[in-house]
């Protein structure tokens, strides 16, 4: 077999430019593409709406937690009683005989 003509430095270093060059105007070319396709999907996502809580509102949530953390440390016997008062009086006179319960 005969052994193949070994190219010149030059040649092979005008090879590598010719390759970089196109690669360099493909990259070009790709740009606009990729950021008219992250602008589509940005658009794409609706915003999520950031939920206000009312002052009345937060205050009920700490009641429900401090009813919820006194309830689950009584007996069934002893929430359900609880319970009960809930019922009867409300959640604040509920805590507090909770509170003592423990």
């Amino acid at each position: 077999m005969p052994q193949p003509r070994p190219r010149s430095i030059n040649a092979e270093i005008q090879s590598i430019r010719r390759s970089l060059a196109s690669m360099g105007r493909a990259l070009a070319r790709l740009g606009p593409s990729l950021e008219a396709a992250a602008r589509a999907s940005k658009s794409a996502v609706p915003a999520r709406r950031k939920r206000t809580l009312s002052p009345e509102r937060r205050a009920a949530l700490v009641l429900q937690g401090q009813y919820i953390g006194h309830i689950r440390m009584l007996s069934p016997r002893q929430q359900a009683r609880v319970k009960a008062l809930r019922e009867k009086k409300g959640v604040r006179a509920a805590i507090r005989y909770a509170k003592g319960l423990r």
